[in-house]
């Protein structure tokens, strides 16, 4: 009997298509985007490049967003598409933006729809962590009890 030999599907297939592991950071309405932002400052502290990371918002934008956006839609985009920083984007408009392998979601209002459209494609979106500010009740609605 031949020793079996190691196809294509080896231990390393399931990693390439693994789920984005999922953390979540309880927070108020009021207090999510404060808790995405210590979320970022960690990830950036032990040694996350801050082009890896896109933060999403479901209520009032980032500031940084609001900023950026005061210099037209282009310029904004295109800070995106370099990919060289930490990304903010409004929930509304995160299916423009690229995966990258952290997504931070900070849900900080807004209709309840935005959040339950955001979350899952937030989910999409990260290659290799999602983390969530926000109610957790709200949250495991969305994503699945137990997250």
């Amino acid at each position: 009997m031949a020793p079996a030999k190691p196809g294509p599907s080896g231990p390393a297939a399931p990693a390439a298509t693994a789920a984005p592991q999922i953390q979540l950071i309880p927070a108020s309405a009021e207090g999510a985007l404060d808790a995405a932002e210590e979320a970022v400052d960690l990830l950036l502290d032990s040694g996350r490049a801050p082009g890896d990371v896109l933060v999403i918002t479901t209520g009032d934008q980032h500031p940084w967003a609001e900023h950026e956006l005061s210099f037209g839609e282009t310029s904004y985009w295109a800070q995106h598409d370099a990919g060289d920083d930490v990304f903010y984007a409004d929930a509304t408009v995160v299916s423009r933006a690229a995966s990258r392998p952290v997504v931070v979601v900070a849900v900080n209002g807004g209709p309840a729809s935005v959040a339950a459209t955001a979350l899952p494609l937030a989910h999409s979106r990260a290659g290799a962590l999602l983390i969530v500010c926000g109610d957790p009740q709200q949250i495991n609605s969305v994503l699945g009890a137990g997250v």
